[in-house]
C-alpha cells in the first residue's frame, strides 16, 4: 500500500513538473514589491492591504519604439519589472517595432512560450526546433495574422516591407527572459575561448577574433 502511495506521489509530481512554467498565484494577486531587498525566485508581494489601481496598470505601448539603431528594431517589454500586478500571474506583453528591414535577430525565452500579431506592416518570422533535426517553421505574417513560438526555441522577426511594421507579442512568463544567439556566443563576457568558438562553427580564429570586436547591441 505504501509503495502505492509513494509510486502516485511522484507520479502527481512528475506530472505537474512537466506543465509547469510559472508557478501559480496562491492568492488574488501578489504586487510586487521593487523596494525589497530580498530575492527570491520571482519578487516579494508588498502588503495586499496597500495595492492601487496604478499597481495594474501601464501606460506608454502607444508610442513607437526607437528602431533607429543598426538593428532596425524595438522591443519594449511589459513585465511584473514595470507592472508589478503581473507578478506571480505567469504572463507578460512585448510592443514590437521595425524599420523597413529591421530585424529582431534569432534569439530564444528560456522561460516562456510566445504568440505574435502583426498589427500593422509584414514580418518574415519563424523558429528552429531542437536537435537533432532542426527544422525550420517559417511564415510571412500581414496585419491581423498571429504566429506562436514554442518555449525555448530559436525564433526571430524580419519586417519585408518598405514601411514600418508593428506587432504585439503576449509571453507566458512574467519574467520571460531573453538569449540573443550572436550575442552570447560572440558577446560573452569575458570572452568564450577562440579555439571553441572556430572548433564549433568550423571557422577560422581570425574570423572570430573579429565577430567577438563587434558591438553586439541589445534591441531590448
Amino acid at each position: 500500500m505504501a509503495y502505492h502511495i509513494l509510486f502516485l506521489t511522484l507520479l502527481a509530481l512528475t506530472s505537474s513538473l512537466a506543465t509547469a512554467s510559472d508557478p501559480s498565484q496562491l492568492q488574488d494577486f501578489c504586487v510586487a514589491d521593487n523596494m525589497s531587498h530580498v530575492f527570491v525566485n520571482g519578487l516579494v508581494c508588498k502588503d495586499p492591504k496597500l495595492a492601487l489601481a496604478d499597481d495594474f496598470f501601464f501606460s506608454g505601448l502607444n508610442m513607437p519604439g526607437n528602431t533607429s539603431n543598426r538593428l532596425g528594431s524595438k522591443v519594449t517589454l511589459v513585465s511584473a519589472a514595470n507592472l508589478p500586478g503581473l507578478n506571480t500571474l505567469g504572463i507578460s506583453l512585448a510592443r514590437l517595432d521595425f524599420a523597413p528591414y529591421g530585424l529582431n535577430p534569432p534569439h530564444t525565452h528560456p522561460r516562456a512560450t510566445e504568440i505574435l500579431t502583426v498589427l500593422e506592416g509584414t514580418l518574415y518570422v519563424g523558429f528552429v526546433t531542437s536537435n537533432p533535426d532542426n527544422k525550420l517553421f517559417t511564415k510571412v505574417l500581414k496585419k491581423g495574422d498571429v504566429f506562436v513560438f514554442p518555449q525555448g526555441l530559436i525564433h526571430f522577426q524580419f519586417n519585408t516591407g518598405y514601411t514600418n511594421a508593428i506587432a504585439i507579442a503576449g509571453l507566458g512568463s512574467q519574467n520571460p527572459g531573453v538569449i540573443t544567439i550572436a550575442n552570447a556566443v560572440f558577446g560573452a563576457k569575458p570572452p568564450i575561448s577562440d579555439d571553441v568558438l572556430a572548433k564549433a562553427f568550423q571557422i577560422d580564429k581570425k574570423l572570430v577574433d573579429w565577430l567577438q570586436a563587434q558591438f553586439w547591441m541589445d534591441n531590448n
